[in-house]
């Protein structure tokens, strides 16, 4: 963190801060997920209005997280039920640990109420594979009727 930003937070996300959440989303997706969805299955999900949809639903029933520094939207969580539904960090600001302090949050958060949380993740996605297992999560299923597919990762209050 350089002299003069403040510390990031996360608060829970309104509505006023639908646009940038969005915004947000599309640009991670499109910066990061070609690697291990292709570039037509995120060409789609952005273009057809998938990825907005999905945050507007979510930010409407509750469970959306924002990110910010310097007055600026910089990540976003989705917590669903006992599920960390969706985390993303703004492409120009990884590597800085702000993944850690939003997955701590959701963690921190979902513990509270389930005695075992989850997260989903791509098979190919080998970047956040490796960063839940660094933080101590389990991998799990597949989850084969899902499309595409993805992995399930566990944690519990007990550690494992």
């Amino acid at each position: 963190m350089s002299t003069g930003q403040r510390r990031p937070t996360i608060r829970p996300a309104t509505g006023e801060d639908l646009g940038d959440l969005q915004a947000l989303a599309r640009r991670t997706i499109d910066t990061c997920y070609r690697g291990f969805l292709g570039d037509e299955a995120v060409d789609w999900f952005i273009g057809s209005g998938a990825s907005d949809a999905h945050v507007k639903g979510h930010l409407e029933r509750g469970g959306v997280h924002c990110l910010s520094q310097d007055g600026r939207s910089i990540g976003l969580s989705i917590l669903d039920g006992r599920t960390a539904g969706l985390m993303m960090v703004a492409p120009d600001h990884h590597r800085r640990g702000l993944g850690r302090l939003l997955l701590r949050h959701a963690e921190e958060t979902l513990l509270a109420q389930y005695p075992t949380i989850r997260l989903e993740t791509f098979p190919d996605n080998a970047r956040a594979k490796s960063f839940y297992e660094a933080c101590g999560w389990i991998l799990g299923d597949r989850l084969e009727g899902e499309v595409p597919t993805k992995l399930e990762y566990t944690k519990s209050s007990t550690g494992g």
